[in-house]
């Protein structure tokens, strides 16, 4: 099992002068998220997935979190294509900003793919799109790389692995999978695709590792239409689902649970209602006409005829079940009686806020079913047995588990070994490792930039590691500002020192703190020499430091100081 020689430092030998393929991750090992893998020959380049993360809670402000993408923008001549495997916002969600970057660059997906693609690209107006149209089973060819999309099981339609055929080898990418064996659409994995890619030999496989750790089969999704079905066989009032607006097989379950029990069905959020029109169109979706309703007209049916489906699975702030659970919709109020499933499991670092939804709704008197009581959700990734067997179909000579944190990567690459990889052939590397195939075998050669760009209203990579520290010392221990001003030619404090205090003092308790700290002040610029009143720069060093120590003294807390001195 190989490790990181190169954590460290940031190097990137020249190129062999004989033949190589360069798998290079940008994102996804190591974590959950953020999803993208360069391969790279001599002459080109392309990339596999570009997703985002959402921040976790040290990333005070930031919206969202994407890749550096500095490796390719050094070898942007090389960028060949961009290949999706699937509409997940962990493998697309980057997608705008990699086009603001590369613009020219052709992007390869399925239908439902392109069209979730199309939609997140409506805020971002770029022009001269590139979109390719696959299906599963055809094939692409860009420079030295031949790609064959494979139909494979997640939850969302469209779904592929990728073959990626160079002239050292191939390589095998399952993006996200389960091996669903009674799926929704009928249309379970392509096993004999996938089999066929093993026969042919296959150099390196890289794998979806998140549930690695999970012993066993992944459910059906059908079991989830099951339990649907007892949850609208017994509810007496309203039924609100959420779940993950991509899913598409759980919306179709819901759809299907709504007909079969003579309901009406309202969708609630901008993103699933992209969904279902774009899942529709391409028949994704089998929705009876007259089923569907406005959200306006869900009051004007009897609680028992009608359900809702929503977006805020997570406990996002604003996301639509969130402000249900504090009564801020204009259009839709949680009863006593209404029936909430939330269909999804919290993506780690939101149990809190999922948490503090769920407790939110029991409050306003809804029933809640959540997590993986009554079966209300499965996952859409491989377990152990799975793993297995993909393993065992494609039966790789090198091994990169990816897709997970590195817990889950350590322990997919143990499931590799058990199948027969040996284990100076598997290889677990992290964000912007270099791992470099050639005639004489792998080695991991050096490192490059993969870590965290922030994404903060506008700003793209503005929000560095200064800021989030700034921010963070700002939550902890509050500001406060010191407005004085200093006639420099006769050397004297014209007006203040007035303090302003946010976060450090509760105000209306702080009046006689702040005037104790007002006479330190005077005290402080009463101690400067003629000379030093006439450096602005000196007299904020004497307000910063004797301030903050006084602060200290009086409340043991340590809130930035920021001086503004004025000249007159």
């Amino acid at each position: 099992m190989n490790g990181q020689p190169y954590a460290d430092t940031l190097v990137v030998p020249p190129p062999p002068d004989e033949p190589y393929v360069r798998v290079i991750p940008l994102g996804g090992c190591g974590e959950i998220g953020r999803n993208m893998t360069l391969f790279e020959t001599k002459d080109d380049i392309v990339a596999v997935d570009c997703g985002l993360m959402f921040p976790d809670e040290e990333m005070y402000g930031v919206d969202i979190v994407i890749n550096d993408f500095s490796y390719l923008r050094d070898r942007r001549d090389k960028l060949r294509a961009l290949l999706v495997t699937h509409g997940h916002e962990d493998h697309i969600g980057g997608i705008p900003y990699f086009l603001r970057e590369f613009p020219k660059c052709p992007i390869v997906g399925t239908p439902l793919t392109l069209a979730l693609i199309k939609a997140k690209l409506k805020e971002h107006k770029p022009s001269d799109l590139d979109l390719v149209k696959v299906e599963p089973g055809d094939k692409v060819t860009y420079g030295a790389f031949t790609a064959e999309f494979i139909h494979i099981n997640h939850s969302l339609a469209g779904a592929c692995a990728i073959a990626i055929r160079t002239p050292l080898g191939a390589f095998f990418h399952t993006g996200d999978f389960k091996f669903d064996q009674t799926p929704i659409d009928g249309d379970p994995a392509d096993f004999a695709a996938i089999a066929r890619v093993g026969d042919a030999g296959v150099l390196c496989m890289l794998a979806d590792s998140t549930n690695a750790e999970r012993p066993g089969h992944t459910l059906s999704e059908r079991i989830v239409g099951e339990a649907f079905s007892n949850i609208f066989a017994r509810a007496a009032g309203r039924i609100i689902v959420t779940s993950f607006a991509s899913n598409v097989p759980r919306i179709q379950q819901v759809v299907d649970q709504c007909k079969r029990f003579n309901r009406r069905l309202a969708f609630l959020g901008r993103s699933l209602t992209n969904v279902v029109q774009y899942a529709s169109e391409l028949k994704y979706l089998d929705i009876p006409e007259g089923l569907v309703i406005k959200l306006s007209d869900v009051e004007s049916y009897p609680p028992e005829q009608v359900a809702v489906m929503t977006t805020g699975s997570q406990g996002e702030p604003m996301s639509a079940l969130t402000r249900l659970s504090v009564r801020d919709h204009k259009l839709l109020r949680i009863i006593p009686g209404d029936t909430v499933v939330i269909s999804a499991t919290p993506i780690p670092g939101n149990e809190k806020s999922v948490g503090k939804t769920i407790n939110n709704l029991y409050r306003l008197g809804a029933k809640v079913i959540h997590g993986s009581s009554g079966n209300a959700h499965v996952s859409g990734h491989a377990s152990q047995e799975e793993l297995f067997l993909m393993l065992n179909l494609v039966r790789p000579k090198h091994f990169i588990p990816v897709h997970g944190e590195y817990r889950m990567l350590v322990t997919h690459a143990g499931l590799a070994e058990k199948t027969g990889v040996p284990p100076e052939n598997t290889h677990i590397i992290e964000d912007g490792d270099v791992l470099e195939f050639t005639a004489g075998g792998c080695a991991q050669i050096g490192r490059t930039y993969g870590g965290n760009v922030m994404v903060d209203g506008s700003g793209v990579g503005d929000v560095g590691e200064a800021v989030l520290r700034d921010r963070k010392h700002l939550s902890a221990d509050g500001i406060i500002m010191v407005v004085v001003t200093v006639d420099s030619e006769e050397a004297r404090v014209v007006a203040g020192p007035d303090l302003i205090s946010r976060g450090v003092f509760y105000l209306p308790e702080s009046g006689g703190v702040l005037d104790e700290l007002k006479v330190t002040l005077n005290e402080i610029l009463a101690g400067c020499s003629a000379e030093g009143l006439r450096d602005v720069g000196n007299v904020k060093e004497h307000i910063r430091a004797g301030l903050s120590k006084a602060v200290f003294a009086r409340s043991k807390r340590r809130p930035i100081v920021i001086p503004v001195v004025m000249e007159v």
